[in-house]
């Protein structure tokens, strides 16, 4: 039995059948077959941006079919060739929040399949994979809008899938306190920046 990422070859490529019979002490991703370690618990700054935007998005999202997510939650993200092969699944990963509008993708694991709208809040040791590796597989699965949330800057970067599926920007400067952020998935949605970060 796998109970530390230490009896894992890191350089040899898994699944998510693989990543089911583990039991590690501590929390991982798989990113196109590699392991990848998560950072260690976060701090209060991002906790605290964390449970600010679960409360506003949960809050709109009441009586919505949507569902909203937090970590820890699995995400797995198949290619086309292996959307019927679970088990073959070679990314797993554990968006800080991510909201689901078609339940279909929803099991007793978490979801198979993009959600619509992910929210990764960057922290020193993730900042670099939030901001390429998950930028791309995010957009290749097909997710609709990613924000990137800098807590320790009070900014948000809310990336929206357009016709070519690239990721773009509302506009050319980061979201800040006191901005409102318009959410793509839902018009007419703004999120309060003072509210999440103050």
């Amino acid at each position: 039995m796998i109970t530390s990422i230490d009896q894992l070859d890191l350089s040899k490529k898994y699944t998510y059948a693989d990543y089911l019979t583990w039991q590690l002490d501590e929390m991982v991703e798989l990113i196109r077959g590699k392991v990848v370690r998560m950072s260690p618990a976060p701090g209060t700054s991002h906790q605290s941006a964390s449970s600010n935007l679960h409360v506003a998005i949960g809050s709109y999202l009441i009586g919505k079919q949507c569902k909203l997510f937090s970590a820890p939650f699995d995400v797995r993200l198949p290619l086309p060739e292996a959307e019927q092969q679970q088990d073959k699944t070679e990314t797993v990963v554990q968006p800080d929040l991510c909201i689901i509008c078609d339940t279909s993708k929803l099991d007793d694991r978490g979801c198979h399949g993009a959600p619509d709208w992910i929210i990764e809040i960057l922290s020193q040791s993730t900042a670099h994979k939030d901001l390429n590796e998950k930028f791309e597989l995010y957009r290749h699965a097909g997710v609709q809008e990613y924000w990137v949330v800098h807590p320790a800057e009070g900014t948000v970067l809310p990336y929206r899938l357009d016709a070519d599926g690239q990721y773009a920007l509302p506009r050319s400067t980061p979201y800040t306190v006191g901005d409102k952020v318009p959410v793509g998935l839902f018009p007419g949605f703004e999120v309060e920046l003072r509210a999440v970060f103050g």
